[in-house]
């Protein structure tokens, strides 16, 4: 912490100076976010300044309803949206098109998280996306002689020289007024660095509009407030001022950051974040088709999806004993999503239990009569193999019905073998198949082994194993 060192925040609204003291904050923090990045990381390797160069990140393969990924910096002064669809970008507008280059991307901005590494130590940062992430500065300020803005200032300018690639940034007390500044502030400064403390918030953002420009309130959340008369963050904190109750009652355990947020607060540490560990995890995969899929051959991109996860199971060591699913029908019919879940009578990561069940789930869930679009495939409370508890014949699924209903021991009796054991050495069997593919396809590419299923004219996995989140490599 720096004592004496102050900036003079204008009131937009009322005319009136606020003096930030750096000097009272606790704990300095920096959120910084790389402009455009993807649109940003194609003008680069084509020595072009974004800044001036009018340049879209969209696959040109694709029609021109196709959404791009990222717009030039002068895209955007020109009126063009973030992530507009192709077709929405003025025809008489002149620009390159530039096709996605996912793992070109990742190589970036692995660069420059090295650039942070080389000030700022892995524990005092929160890498939030591939192209935005979170500093704690309160340990470095004295030794580099520097504000927590000349800071941000500082890194910001390290990354454009060594990297090319220009930033935004975001500085307060806390990680929510950096994100704000950031979000909302900076983009009207002209060094593209916005400063916020609990007091300047209130001055300058407590009227803003609309309140889905505040991180974590989505449109949902918007709608819901709109109903009750509430369009800005001053009418939040009001609300919760006048009847906390309400809040809880409309959002339940959210309204407790939604009335942080309002009034400015967030109680979570840097340290907070390093230390979390979740009770659960899961493993998921999601899939927009690029055109309206008969029921059938939704079927046919569940029963892919699932497979490519059961063998990312086998390859990090986990098991699941529930899988959820959900799938989307046609845009042109406003139907709700068709969900369900199924559970096994054992943890697995075995394809030859899991796709079975998944298909049929598929085929109980959806209505047949609509296509399908959109495919979510999520495998629950996935544990390691290790903590996989031991097995009994009430756990299988498959023993229930062992040989027309006949009990274990008489099982035994008739010589015939015993259903956990043999459960268990073909379940063993089915996880070292897919160990041995994993490893052909590591070695020799993802195409190297595939199944029949897989050459399917509708099937998408041979097209997604050269695609990165969903997008060319």
């Amino acid at each position: 912490m720096l004592s004496g060192i102050s900036l003079r925040v204008k009131d937009m609204m009322n005319r009136e100076d606020h003096v930030i003291e750096y000097g009272n904050w606790e704990r300095s923090y920096v959120c910084i976010d790389l402009k455009s990045f993807y649109a940003s990381v194609e003008c680069v390797e084509r020595g072009l300044d974004p800044m001036t160069t009018d340049l879209v990140v969209a696959d040109p393969t694709r029609s021109d309803r196709t959404i791009c990924l990222a717009v030039s910096p002068s895209l955007k002064a020109k009126g063009v949206p973030g992530r507009p669809r192709v077709f929405e970008i003025p025809k008489s507008f002149e620009y390159i098109m530039a096709p996605p280059r996912m793992n070109l991307y990742m190589e970036y901005a692995a660069e420059i998280y090295k650039v942070y590494l080389d000030y700022i130590a892995p524990e005092d940062m929160h890498v939030y996306s591939i192209d935005e992430v979170f500093i704690d500065v309160t340990a470095y300020l004295k030794g580099q002689g520097k504000d927590p803005k000349q800071m941000a200032e500082f890194l910001m300018n390290e990354v454009y020289e060594r990297i090319g690639v220009r930033a935004t940034a975001g500085v307060g007390p806390n990680m929510y007024l950096a994100k704000i500044a950031m979000d909302i502030i900076a983009k009207h400064s002209p060094d593209f660095i916005g400063v916020l403390d609990e007091d300047a918030y209130k001055i300058r953002l407590w009227d803003h509009k609309p309140l889905t420009d505040f991180w974590r309130i989505g449109r949902g959340t918007a709608r819901r407030f709109e109903r009750i008369g509430i369009t800005t963050m001053r009418g939040i904190a009001e609300l919760a001022a006048r009847d906390e109750n309400l809040l809880f009652k409309m959002f339940g355990i959210d309204a407790e950051l939604i009335i942080d947020h309002a009034y400015g607060l967030e109680p979570t540490l840097m340290s907070d974040i390093k230390g979390y560990k979740n009770k659960s995890h899961s493993l998921s995969r999601g899939q927009v088709l690029m055109r309206d899929y008969t029921n059938e051959e939704g079927q046919l991109i569940a029963k892919e999806m699932t497979e490519l996860l059961c063998h990312e199971m086998t390859d990090i060591g986990m098991l699941t004993q529930n899988v959820s699913i959900a799938v989307g029908y046609s845009n042109a019919f406003q139907l709700p999503m068709a969900t369900g879940s199924v559970s096994f009578g054992m943890m697995t990561d075995a394809a030859s239990v899991i796709m079975p069940a998944v298909a049929d789930l598929y085929d109980r869930i959806t209505d047949h009569e609509y296509p399908v679009r959109r495919l979510y495939i999520n495998f629950n409370d996935i544990k390691p193999k290790n903590a996989d508890r031991q097995m009994t014949l009430f756990d299988l699924t498959e023993a229930e019905d062992v040989e027309e209903g006949k009990t274990k021991g008489q099982m035994r009796l008739e010589g015939m073998a015993d259903p956990v054991t043999e459960t268990r050495a073909r379940l063993k069997r089915d996880s070292a198949l897919q160990e041995a593919v994993n490893s052909i396809r590591k070695k020799y590419g993802k195409d190297a082994m595939i199944r029949g299923m897989d050459l399917e004219e509708a099937a998408t996995t041979i097209e997604r194993n050269h695609q990165v989140g969903g997008h060319k490599e």
